[in-house]
C-alpha cells in the first residue's frame, strides 16, 4: 500500500504536535557556541586569531593556501608542553576556513580532526576545536576547478565516513553536532561570504560521498552506544531519517540490521513522541528502498512484533490526535507487511488475536477491556484504519492456525453485517461513500475468510444473505454509487461493483465443492436467479461499464458450471434459457476477443459451461444442435486461436457421442466452402509444424519407426521411470490437440468426408493410424528403457518386443506407401485433366479456323458474282436434296424461300444484315417482295421505305 494512502506525516520533520522539547531539537546556548574548554584557573581562555591573510587579500575575499602539514606535525607531537600551541594552531585553522573547506584540503583537515578526537579522552580542551571543525563541515565544500569533485572524490568519501566513527567519542555535544552536520547535507545554508577563485560544490555532492563512504552504516552502529541517552538517540534517528531517503544508504543500513535495532526500541520512553515517528519513517524507507524480503526477515521476530503490538495498542486505545491516528495506521501497515511472512510469530506474540478484536469490535459486542467504551469516528484516519484491518484479516487467514482465532472473534458474522442493502433513514457512523467502500471491502474479505469457516458461514445463513443481496443488486431500486475506491471501480452510479464482489464471494463458496452449501443454494433457486442476472447484464452493456459486466457474466457462468457439473437434475433446471445465454456469448463478434476487455475470459467460461451444463443432458444437447450450436463452435475453431482449440475439440469429442452431431459437423461450411474435416486436418498439420514433427514438403512420413515423434521428444534422453509415472510419449497425448482431432474424425468414421484435397487425404492416412503409431511409440520407449537399464529380457519376451516394434514400423511403411500411391493417382489425374484442357484448347482453335474459313468464303461470295452464283446453286441443290422426291397426295406446299433474295445463307422471314447503311439504299430488303408489306418496325432490316411503288405479280406482267 502506498505510504501516502495511510499517513500524512511529513517525511523529514515531525509535525507540530510531536516536536521535541528544547533539549532534543533546539540546541542550547552551549550547543550553539560549542563546548568551551577552560584553563587551570577555570576562566575561559581567549585564543588570539593569527593573521594569515593580508588586508588587501581579505578585502578581495581571497583564500591563500595554509600550511596544514605543520599543524599535523605539531599535533602528532605528544609533549604536554605543546598543548597551548596545538590548540592555537587548530583554532587558527577554524578561523581561516570559516566559510567552508576546499576539497583539496579536506583530507588534511580531517586528519587534523581525527588527531584532535584521539586527544579528547586525555586532553578535554581538544573537544572545542573538534566541535568547531565538525560544525564547519555542515557548510558546502569549495572547489577551485570543476574537476575537483571527481579528483578528490575518494578523499572526500573517506573524510565524511570519519564522521560516523567519531560517534564513538563519549561526548553528547560532539555527537549532536555530527548529526546536525549530516542533516545540513540535505538542507544546509550557503556561506555568507563569497571566496574569490572558489565556487561551491554541487548540492548533492556531500550526499553522494556519504553514500560512497558508508556513513549510514556507521551511524546505525552508533545507536548501540546510545541506549539510555534519549537526546543523542533522537538526533541520530533524525540523521538516519535523512540518510534513508537514498537506496544506497538503505542497503547499507539493511546490512547493519537497522530495521531490527530500530524496531526493538520503538516503545522506549519518549515524552516528545519523536522517537516513534522518526523510527517508523525510517522503517518505511527501508521497506521501500531496500530489499523488502530482507527487512521483513529482520522484523519477523518475537521482540520486534511484541514492540509493534504494544505501540499499536497504545495508539489505538489512547491516541486521539490526527497525528497519533496517522502514526497508528503507519504501524498497522508495517505490521501487515510483516504478516505476509509465514514465519513471523504473529500468533505466538498475541498480535493476531488483538488485531481480530480491533477489526470486529465495532460490529460484534465484546467484553474485552481493550475495546470497552472504544468507538471509531468517521474521520479519514479511522476510515483508513478499518480498511487496513479488513486487509490484514485476508493476510492472516492464509495461515490455517489462525482459523480458531477467526471463529472466536466471530469474524464471519461481523463481515456479514455489511452484506445487506442500505437502510433508509438509519443513522450510521460512516458517511454514504465510506459505508459503500467498507461494504465492498467486507465482501472482498469474506471471499477469503468464509471458505475457511464453512460452519460459521452456514450458521450465519450466508447463502440466504448473499442471494437477498444479489436480488437487491438486480433490482431497479434507486441507488447512487460513488465508486471512489479500488473495489468500486466501474460501479459509479450503479450497483455493478456490489454485484461483482458478491458473485466473487459466491464463486469462492461454490468451488469448495461442499455439497451442503451447493444443495442449499440450488434449493433456494440460485440457478434461475443467476440466469436472470445474466440477462439483466446483457441489457445493461455499454462501452463505459463493459469490462465490469463481462467479468460479472464470466463469474455467473463459472458458478453455474460448478453447480451443474455431474448433476443432470440441475442441468434440467439450467434448461433452454441457460443454453440461450451460452449461444448469445458464442455469437460474439470474433474481433472483440482481441479487445482486452474480458471477452476471452468470458469465452473460456462459456466453453466450460457447455462442458458442465449441457453435455450428458440429451434434451439440452438436442436443443443446442437445433440452434446451430455446433456450427458456432466450428466457427470459433476456424478462427485458429490456439488458446481455444483444445477446449473446443474436447467439447466436440463429447458431442459426437450424440448420433445427430455428425450430420451437423459434415454440413458445416466455412470460408471458401471449407468443410469441418478439412479444417480439422489443417489444424493437425499446423500442430505438427509447431511440434517439429518430421514431414517432407508434401506432408509424407519420413521416419517410419517414429512417425509422431516431436522435436521435444527427440531432445529428451530416455530415462527409466517408475511404472506409475507417465512417460514422455504418454504425456504427449495430453499436451497437444492431435489426440482430440483423431477422436473427432474417428467418430465421423474417417469415411465419406466431404471437401478433402489430396494433401488432406495424405494427412488423413496419418491421423487414421494415430493410435497404432502411439502404441508403437510407447513400445519403442519401453525397449529403449530396457537398454538404458542394461536389462536382458528372456528370449520369448525379446522376440515378442521385437515383433511389436517391427509391426509398428511396418504400419508406418504401409502408410508411407499409401501416401505415395495417392500422389501417383493424383499425378495421373492431373495429367488427364491437363489433356482435357489441351483438347478443349484444340477444339477452340479448330472452331476459330472454321470461322476464319467461313469468313473468307463469305468475302469471296460478296466480291465475286460467279462464286456467288455457284454457291447459290450449291445451296439450292442441298435444299432440294433434303426434300421428298414425290409430293404426298393432297399435300399443301409452302414456299420457304423469299423470291428475289440474293443471299447464300439460310434466311427466314426476317434477316438483319450489317452492310451498306439503310439510308443509302432504302434498306437491305428494298428490292424484294417483302418490302411491299408495311411493318410497324423502325430501323434495321425491316426499316420502312418511303414512296414504295407496288409491283405487279410477275405472272401477270405482259411479255
Amino acid at each position: 500500500m502506498p505510504r501516502h494512502a495511510v499517513s500524512a506525516a511529513p517525511t523529514t520533520e515531525a509535525p507540530a504536535p510531536a516536536e521535541a522539547p528544547a533539549t532534543a531539537e533546539a540546541p542550547s546556548a552551549a550547543e550553539a557556541q560549542g563546548p568551551r574548554s577552560k584553563n587551570k584557573s577555570g576562566s575561559p581562555r581567549q585564543i588570539p586569531v593569527v593573521g594569515v591573510v593580508t588586508e588587501d587579500e581579505d578585502a578581495q575575499g581571497a583564500l591563500k593556501p595554509m600550511d596544514l602539514n605543520s599543524i599535523i606535525k605539531l599535533l602528532e607531537e605528544t609533549a604536554q608542553d605543546d598543548l597551548e600551541e596545538q590548540l592555537k594552531s587548530v583554532k587558527t585553522l577554524v578561523q581561516y576556513y570559516q566559510n567552508g573547506f576546499p576539497l583539496r584540503d579536506l583530507a588534511q583537515i580531517f586528519k587534523i580532526l581525527n588527531l584532535c578526537a584521539e586527544k579528547i579522552e586525555n586532553q578535554p580542551p581538544f573537544l572545542e576545536p573538534a566541535y568547531n571543525i565538525i560544525k564547519l563541515c555542515g557548510l558546502p565544500f569549495l572547489k577551485k576547478k570543476v574537476s575537483d569533485e571527481i579528483t578528490y572524490a575518494e578523499d572526500t568519501a573517506k573524510s565524511i565516513a570519519l564522521l560516523g566513527h567519531l560517534m564513538k567519542i563519549p561526548s553528547s555535544e560532539l555527537r549532536i553536532q555530527i548529526c546536525k552536520c549530516i542533516v545540513d547535507f540535505y538542507h544546509g545554508e550557503p556561506p555568507k561570504k563569497h571566496i574569490t577563485g572558489y565556487q561551491q560544490a554541487s548540492s548533492t555532492y556531500k550526499i553522494q560521498m556519504a553514500e560512497v563512504g558508508g556513513l549510514a552504516k556507521t551511524m546505525v552502529q552508533s545507536l548501540d552506544l546510545l541506549e539510555n541517552q534519549l537526546v543523542e538517540k533522537l538526533w541520530v534517528l533524525k540523521a538516519l531519517q535523512h540518510l534513508s531517503t537514498s537506496e544506497v544508504n538503505c542497503t547499507l543500513m539493511m546490512k547493519a540490521y537497522a530495521a531490527r535495532g530500530i524496531c526493538a526500541h520503538l516503545n522506549d520512553p519518549d515524552p516528545s513522541g519523536q522517537l516513534l515517528f522518526r523510527s517508523s519513517e525510517i522503517l518505511w524507507n527501508l521497506l521501500e528502498k531496500s530489499s523488502k524480503e530482507e527487512i521483513i526477515k529482520q522484523l519477523s521476530n518475537l521482540e520486534c512484533l511484541l514492540t509493534l503490538k504494544e505501540v499499536f495498542k497504545h495508539l489505538f486505545t489512547r491516541g486521539f490526535s490526527d497525528y497519533d491516528r496517522q502514526l497508528r495506521n503507519d504501524i498497522l501497515v508495517i505490521t501487515t507487511i510483516i504478516s505476509q511472512n509465514p514465519e513471523a510469530p504473529m500468533i505466538e506474540c498475541g498480535f493476531t488475536r488483538d488485531l481480530i478484536l480491533f477489526a470486529t469490535f465495532n460490529e460484534v459486542k465484546s467484553e474485552n477491556p481493550l475495546v470497552k467504551g472504544l468507538k471509531l469516528s468517521n474521520s479519514y484516519e479511522d476510515f483508513e484504519l478499518k480498511k487496513l484491518l479488513f486487509n490484514i484479516l485476508v493476510i492472516l487467514c492464509k495461515d490455517l492456525t489462525t482459523v480458531q482465532l477467526l471463529i472466536n472473534g466471530q469474524v464471519v458474522l461481523a463481515l456479514f453485517t455489511y452484506v445487506k442493502k442500505p437502510e433508509k433513514h438509519k443513522i450510521i457512523e460512516w458517511s454514504a461513500a465510506q459505508y459503500e467502500e467498507l461494504q465492498l471491502h467486507a465482501l472482498a474479505t469474506l471471499s477469503s475468510v468464509a471458505p475457511l469457516l464453512i460452519e460459521e458461514y452456514m450458521l450465519c445463513q450466508g447463502n440466504a444473505r448473499i442471494l437477498a443481496f444479489l436480488e437487491w443488486c438486480e433490482s431497479e431500486e434507486c441507488f447512487f454509487s460513488h465508486g471512489n475506491s479500488f473495489h468500486g471501480t466501474g460501479g459509479r452510479g450503479n450497483k455493478f461493483a456490489h454485484l461483482r464482489y458478491t458473485l466473487r464471494l459466491l464463486r469462492a463458496m461454490i468451488h469448495l465443492e461442499d455439497e451442503t452449501v451447493n444443495q442449499d443454494l440450488c434449493e433456494k433457486g440460485t440457478i434461475q436467479q443467476l440466469i436472470g442476472i445474466f440477462k439483466y447484464t446483457i441489457s445493461k452493456i455499454n462501452d463505459k461499464e463493459e469490462a465490469i459486466l463481462l467479468e460479472i457474466q464470466s463469474d455467473i457462468l463459472l458458478i453455474l458450471s460448478a453447480l451443474c457439473e455431474n448433476d443432470n437434475s440441475r442441468k434440467e433446471i439450467f434448461g433452454t434459457e441457460g443454453v440461450d445465454i451460452i449461444l448469445h456469448v458464442i455469437k460474439t463478434d470474433p474481433k472483440k476477443f482481441q479487445s482486452g476487455l474480458g471477452y476471452t475470459v468470458l469465452l473460456f467460461s462459456t466453453l466450460d459451461s457447455i462442458w458442465c451444463c449441457i453435455l450428458a443432458c440429451y434434451p439440452l444437447e438436442d436443443y443446442f444442435l437445433e440452434k446451430e450450436g455446433i456450427f458456432l463452435l466450428l466457427d470459433l475453431l476456424a478462427l485458429d486461436q490456439k488458446k481455444f482449440c483444445s477446449l473446443i475439440l474436447a467439447i466436440m469429442v463429447e458431442f459426437c457421442d450424440n448420433p445427430k452431431t455428425p450430420v451437423h459437423v459434415n454440413a458445416w461450411r466455412g470460408k471458401k466452402d471449407q468443410t469441418a474435416a478439412s479444417l480439422l486436418i489443417k489444424l493437425w498439420r499446423k500442430e505438427e509444424r509447431e511440434l517439429g514433427v518430421l514431414r517432407d514438403k508434401r506432408g509424407m512420413i519420413i521416419d517410419t519407426r517414429k512417425p509422431l515423434f516431436t522435436s521435444f521428444q527427440a531432445e529428451q534422453k530416455i530415462m527409466p521411470m517408475p511404472a506409475n509415472c507417465p512417460t514422455i510419449a504418454v504425456m504427449d497425448v495430453a499436451e497437444n490437440i492431435r489426440a482430440k482431432i483423431y477422436a473427432v474424425l474417428g467418430k465421423l468414421d474417417f469415411e465419406n468426408l466431404p471437401g478433402l484435397s489430396t494433401e488432406d487425404f495424405v494427412t488423413l492416412c496419418i491421423i487414421h493410424r494415430y493410435l497404432d503409431f502411439k502404441i508403437g511409440e510407447i513400445w519403442n520407449e519401453i525397449y529403449e528403457e530396457i537398454k538404458v537399464e542394461n536389462l536382458k529380457p528372456v528370449t520369448t519376451d525379446r522376440r515378442v518386443l521385437e515383433a511389436i516394434i517391427t509391426a509398428s514400423e511396418n504400419v508406418g511403411k504401409m502408410v508411407a506407401s499409401l501416401q505415395c500411391e495417392m500422389f501417383e493417382i493424383q499425378a495421373r489425374q492431373d495429367v488427364q485433366d491437363e489433356q482435357k484442357v489441351y483438347a478443349k484448347i484444340q477444339a477452340t482453335h479448330k472452331q476459330r479456323e472454321l470461322a476464319n474459313k467461313s469468313w473468307e468464303n463469305f468475302l469471296a461470295r460478296t466480291s465475286n458474282a460467279k462464286t456467288l452464283k455457284k454457291a447459290k446453286k450449291l445451296q439450292e441443290k442441298a435444299i432440294e436434296s433434303t426434300r421428298y422426291g414425290e409430293r404426298p397426295p393432297n399435300a399443301l406446299f409452302h414456299q420457304t424461300d423469299i423470291k428475289g433474295l440474293n443471299t447464300t445463307v439460310l434466311s427466314g422471314r426476317v434477316v438483319a444484315v450489317e452492310s451498306t447503311p439503310a439510308r443509302l439504299v432504302g434498306g437491305p430488303l428494298a428490292d424484294t417482295d417483302i418490302a411491299l408489306k408495311k411493318l410497324p418496325v423502325r430501323g434495321g432490316a425491316l426499316q420502312r421505305v418511303k414512296a414504295v411503288k407496288p409491283a405487279d405479280d410477275p405472272k401477270n406482267v405482259p411479255t
